[in-house]
């Protein structure tokens, strides 16, 4: 792994969190982007070399929305930026980590993502994270 990539905060009105952290960080998110298949919408922000996401469910049955009910609003995931997100993700399994997707799937901010469970990760989700690369 190469560095923390971002960290995710699960939160329940996005438009609410994001003034909350303009104000926090004295500078706006840079992005917001919905991400269908996970039935949730981002919001990212940039402060030194470091990003935090936040996350809003966008229906009731999205892991987010599952998460806040369970939990509340707080963080939600620690990503870290990859290489290579395959042969990552089978070191891991092979080191015995349960992989929650073992084939990546497209994330926001133009990522390949995959998770390991929490379960096998003193409570905390991970997120790998690899840049998709334009051609």
């Amino acid at each position: 792994m190469d560095k923390i990539e971002h960290i995710g905060i699960a939160v329940k009105d996005l438009e609410k969190s994001n003034e909350l952290f303009s104000k926090l960080f004295g500078q706006p998110h840079y992005k917001i982007e919905e991400v269908a298949s996970e039935g949730v919408k981002t919001s990212f922000f940039k402060t030194g070399p470091n990003k935090i996401e936040l996350l809003e469910a966008t229906n009731a049955d999205s892991p987010i929305a599952k998460f806040i009910e369970k939990k509340g609003e707080g963080i939600h995931h620690i990503a870290f930026a990859v290489t290579d997100i395959e042969s990552e993700i089978a070191r891991l399994e092979n080191e015995g980590f349960t992989i929650l997707n073992t084939t990546p799937k497209k994330g926001a901010d133009n990522k390949l993502v995959a998770f390991l469970h929490p379960k096998t990760t003193n409570g905390v989700l991970i997120e790998l994270c690899q840049e998709i690369e334009h051609k």
